[in-house]
């Protein structure tokens, strides 16, 4: 049978493991439950498996009976503080949280491949580490893994890496996308703290009213990324909270907001927190005010796919699933992934697959971290299957490679 019919003959398993993690979603990165039915799914199969230290990861190595390179296959594990308003029947057990990204999907997928791969582990030449990652909604889980060894799990440094993501708009079920060059954005967040000094709201001369200045640095920040940044490589800037004060005849002594940044090179990646910094002390210092900045929570670096894997994964893809199943991404995402970290070390890709439940109409139906957002187990099988063959062909296009060197140097010894 090829890969891809098992993958189809482990649906129904899939469908089963996938919508238990549904119902017990965890966050951050501590995920017991998730660990464990994690654990439980890859038993027997012969895997070097670890758990982590700081988090609760799970690191598996299949070595194949021949030599070989390492290949790296990646699924994160954590959902969101978002109330589950789906509509499904293994609807989340825990209120406030939700696989409202799809990582339940992502997990499952990875251990079904896993099983693909264990199946055909005589003819492996090479090896494969699975990496089951919590933390990627904002922790930073891959950096904790890669701290504690990961990339290297095998013994020597994977040759390649590759991850799915699945999405619940935009793209028809089905659907796998990629691109070469920059996929996804950096994401880093601040924030700014204004000190002044309180007063009564009819006399604003006796006080440093920091409200006033705060609103001016939100706009000037929208001004900066049209005025300091070239338009094809963007910056986004999203104020998300903005909070001072507590009654309308009060002159605070402080405003606080925090921002979202968004940059699509590492060049302009490396000048936005100066530049953000910079202009907030600058008003503030106008206005006699104090500024504190602080590049705080989260701050992922851009998502780069090599272009070589860019072009593995879709000769794969094509020719696994057929022509039509693989669309080359149009542009860039202004989402963020900390599987970049991980493409920051090993060449590889992030591919996104469509989950979107063929009874909804795809431009419009809820986007991931919506409460309504749903995802289709149908890109199971699928989605597993593409895992497999990502790695294995990879392998099998080294082996060659190896061979193939092996022959020339034959022919220039005789």
């Amino acid at each position: 049978m090829t890969v891809l019919e098992d993958a189809r003959a482990l649906h129904g398993d899939m469908v089963r493991m996938r919508r238990e993690l549904h119902a017990r979603p965890e966050l951050g990165l501590d995920l017991p439950y998730t660990q464990e039915r994690v654990l439980a799914e890859l038993a027997g199969l012969p895997l070097e498996t670890t758990t982590g230290r700081a988090l609760s990861s799970v690191t598996a190595v299949l070595r194949g009976a021949l030599p070989g390179p390492t290949v790296l296959l990646r699924g994160d594990m954590d959902a969101l503080p978002v109330g589950e308003r789906s509509g499904v029947d293994y609807t989340s057990t825990v209120p406030g949280r939700m696989h409202a990204c799809g990582h339940d999907l992502h997990t499952t997928m990875l251990a079904g491949a896993a099983h693909l791969l264990a199946a055909r582990r005589d003819t492996l030449a090479g090896n494969i580490v699975f990496m089951f990652q919590p933390g990627e909604e904002g922790p930073g889980g891959a950096g904790l893994m890669i701290d504690e060894g990961v990339l290297d799990a095998s013994g020597e440094r994977a040759v390649a890496a590759y991850a799915l993501h699945v999405a619940s708009t935009m793209i028809p079920q089905g659907v796998f996308t990629c691109r070469a060059g920059t996929a996804l954005a950096a994401a880093d967040s601040v924030r700014v703290t204004v000190r002044g000094a309180g007063g009564h709201g009819s006399m604003p001369h006796r006080a440093k009213d920091p409200v006033p200045a705060a609103c001016e640095m939100v706009t000037a920040l929208q001004a900066m990324v049209t005025r300091r940044y070239d338009i094809f490589d963007p910056v986004v800037i999203t104020v998300g909270s903005f909070h001072a004060g507590t009654v309308d005849n009060v002159i605070p002594g402080e405003a606080v907001f925090n921002a979202t940044l968004r940059t699509f090179s590492r060049e302009t990646n490396a000048r936005i927190k100066d530049d953000v910094t910079a202009l907030v002390r600058g008003v503030g210092a106008a206005h006699g005010l104090e500024v504190e900045v602080d590049f705080g929570r989260m701050s992922y670096p851009v998502t780069v796919n090599d272009a070589g894997a860019f072009t593995h994964a879709e000769t794969v893809i094509r020719e696994v699933l057929g022509e039509e199943r693989f669309v080359e991404s149009p542009r860039p995402g202004a989402g963020a992934e900390d599987f970049s970290l991980v493409l920051d070390d090993v060449p590889g890709a992030m591919l996104m697959l469509g989950a979107c439940p063929t009874d909804r109409d795809v431009t419009k139906a809820p986007a991931n971290h919506a409460p309504e957002a749903e995802f289709d187990d149908a890109v199971l099988a699928d989605g597993a299957a593409i895992y497999a063959e990502l790695a294995l062909r990879r392998l099998d296009s080294a082996a060659a490679e190896s061979a193939a060197e092996s022959a020339a140097a034959e022919t220039v010894a005789t």
